[in-house]
């Protein structure tokens, strides 16, 4: 079995002891992780903060070329890290699956490489000439998640790396294998230091989060946890990114052609297994169309292969993790419980792994969990409405406001409630894209700050306004 090891200061470090990794196809053992200690956090911040006296001085274009260094280390290492992230994390390689999460996440890698602030002229005239620059923060803490680790991870040190900050990542316990070696490997093409990890158990996080050398922390994950993580940054007064659950309403009016959008449908909704911040998890379709739709997006979803990461033969994989598997199986079990009518899925198989069918539940209704809560899974729940205020009224609802969506011919119309809807970003004919040029996160509690494009640069950043 392969010893994965720590990276911190550019050296590999051990552990005493380590942690079971699963592998969700198969229930067996994915690979033994390194369970770090609070002493391993505090070296990590060390080591991150002695090599910030030297990169946030360096030259713009040295920064610009470190990202388009990992880019392309990312690429050179794309399959070895793709067979990896498949094993732990369970998507399989194809389609949409982990070898599309490498090359985002070197595409996004390369496209930070280009992006920049330059120095603001406010004023210049005979009375003052007022400049805003941007300077780095200091010591950036990463915390990721399970559902796109090595992707997302990206996305949360490229930019850091990018504006002279230096990082301290921590990944998921359940998916921390990929990261070591991503790690390890963009070690190879970025001075000692400026990138680092640390793995462990959940209970290490707050450490990094409250500790009074990190600068500011980007988080992506579930709202209880980042409320946890902002409360631990309090004291500190730390800058935040935070990109947090949602529960994504789509919305159909009665002029979209059921066969022409029922692909779009399926892929905004369970891309990932359904296992994505901006999937959309409810779906508010009008009575007109309301069948024709159910069956048309039925029909697509029975002919998409859900196996083992492993399974060439394999679209999608398994729910990542037993306990968020059985909270699929839950919110299932209410809403057949509650009127909720299966015409796809419903029922696991026997057998070993975290395998779940795609599963749609017509005839759902707000107040049932599967509606009000975050299912995070494989499964979508159908409303039928009649008056599209009342699907508005609906959809902004919750206390979340990640993402949105509106599907119709006319596109004015759409976008008109497109941009009446309460979430970060809301697309029309169409779910979940994201582009490294666009800002990306949440409203209400689905969040604190952008990610990409300028707008997510300058979250790594200070403002400082110099009069001269």
């Amino acid at each position: 079995m392969t010893d994965y090891t720590m990276t911190i200061g550019g050296k590999a470090v051990t552990a005493a002891t380590t942690f079971d990794v699963i592998n969700p196809s198969t229930g067996g053992i994915a690979g033994a992780c390194p369970s770090g200690t609070a002493d391993d956090v505090n070296a990590a911040v060390a080591a991150a903060k002695e090599a910030y006296k030297t990169w946030s001085v360096a030259d713009d274009e040295v920064r610009a070329q470190a990202c388009r260094d990992m880019s392309a280390a990312l690429t050179e290492h794309a399959d070895e890290l793709a067979i990896l992230l498949s094993l732990e994390q369970g998507k399989p390689r194809a389609g949409l699956g982990a070898d599309f999460e490498l090359g985002g996440a070197a595409g996004w890698a390369a496209n930070t490489a280009e992006l920049s602030l330059p120095v603001e002229i406010i004023q210049d005239n005979n009375q003052a000439k007022i400049e805003v620059h941007r300077k780095p923060l200091g010591v950036v803490a990463s915390i990721t998640p399970w559902n796109w680790p090595l992707m997302i991870g990206v996305w949360h040190f490229a930019p850091a790396i990018r504006a002279g900050n230096t990082v301290v990542i921590k990944p998921s316990p359940y998916t921390p294998l990929s990261t070591l070696r991503m790690v390890e490997i963009l070690n190879t093409v970025l001075p000692a230091g400026v990138l680092n990890v640390v793995t462990g158990p959940d209970s290490i996080g707050p450490v990094l989060t409250s500790h009074p050398d990190v600068a500011k922390v980007t988080f992506t994950g579930s709202t209880p946890t980042g409320k946890r993580v902002m409360a631990s940054a309090s004291d500190t007064l730390k800058r935040l990114t935070l990109e947090l659950g949602g529960n994504d309403a789509g919305i159909v009016l009665p002029d979209a052609d059921p066969k022409e959008i029922a692909e779009g449908l399926f892929w905004g909704a369970f891309i990932n297994s359904g296992q994505t911040c901006a999937c959309m998890k409810r779906l508010y379709v009008h009575d007109s169309i309301y069948d024709a739709v159910c069956d048309e997006l039925a029909a697509f979803a029975a002919n998409i292969p859900v196996g083992a990461g492993s399974d060439a033969n394999s679209v999608l994989g398994p729910v990542q993790n037993a306990t968020q598997l059985a909270l699929v199986e839950e919110l299932i079990a209410d809403a057949k419980a509650n009127g909720g009518r299966v015409i796809l899925g419903g029922e696991r198989a026997e057998g070993a792994g975290y395998l779940h069918p795609l599963t749609l539940i017509a005839d759902a209704k707000d107040g049932m969990r599967l509606v009000d809560e975050e299912q995070f899974g494989p499964v979508l729940p159908i409303i039928r409405y009649t008056d599209v205020e009342d699907a508005l009224a609906s959809a902004n609802a919750l206390s979340v406001g990640l993402g949105a969506s509106v599907w119709s011919k006319d596109l004015e119309a759409a976008k008109k409630l497109a941009l009446r809807m309460e979430s970060g970003s809301v697309w029309v004919n169409g779910h979940g894209g994201l582009n490294p040029n666009a800002p990306f996160g949440g409203v209400k509690q689905s969040g604190v700050g952008r990610q990409f494009g300028v707008e997510g640069l300058k979250e790594f950043t200070c403002m400082q306004t110099l009069h001269a």
